[in-house]
């Protein structure tokens, strides 16, 4: 199994990436595969809506977006990690998202998806709330914890004092390896649950 980990720091060494390597150690103790992309301290342009990805089933824009969406294709997981500055995402990693979630057509149906927040003090809830939309709008089952999945610090390495923090961040991955090897199990067994035709609908006609 593998788990696609997205640093959205503009840090690579910073606390989210603290944060995330938390993550890591547990899934390697239950042999879980992991891959980190470092996204936040790329050049990463909004979704312009030119809807190029329908017929080319890429990102117009050649970039992490597309890097990442070969990845995301195979992982069984996803883990999207960011700093809050003002109360949200970093901007950077949000462009990233709206992009991946947008420009790949193929069934995240079944993923797990986790966030993660790193914060000096404030925004963590209103972060994570933001992070788990990009999951629930693809069908993914988000994966929780013991608290909100969130880690204090502002000097980068400060998170390595929030014990709390930290044992948020292992609970998260081990109930994340076993909410993933439960549906492989599921899907083994039953398939995914069938989907029927999409209904759309505009409210100004």
């Amino acid at each position: 199994m593998k788990v696609l980990m997205i640093n959205g720091s503009p840090h690579a060494k910073g606390n989210t990436a603290i944060a995330l390597g938390e993550m890591q150690k547990v899934f390697a103790e239950e042999g879980i595969e992991t891959e980190v992309l470092h996204v936040g301290n790329q050049a990463i342009h909004g979704c312009i809506a030119c809807n190029s990805c329908m017929k080319n089933e890429k990102c117009v824009f050649d970039d992490a977006v597309n890097t990442a969406a070969g990845l995301f294709r195979e992982a069984d997981g996803l883990v999207v990690g960011t700093p809050v500055y003002y109360a949200s995402a970093n901007g950077t990693l949000v462009s990233f998202l709206d992009r991946l979630f947008y420009s790949t057509p193929f069934d995240k149906r079944m993923k797990v998806g986790a966030a993660v927040a790193c914060a000096r003090r404030g925004g963590l809830t209103a972060t994570f709330d933001e992070l788990n939309k990009y999951f629930t709008i693809a069908g993914m089952p988000v994966a929780s914890s013991q608290y909100w999945n969130g880690v204090h610090g502002a000097a980068s390495g400060e998170a390595e004092q929030d014990g709390e923090g930290l044992q948020i961040m292992r609970t998260l991955a081990r109930n994340m390896s076993f909410l993933m090897k439960s549906i492989a199990l599921g899907k083994e067994r039953y398939g995914l649950p069938p989907l029927e035709t999409r209904i759309a609908t505009n409210f100004v006609r």
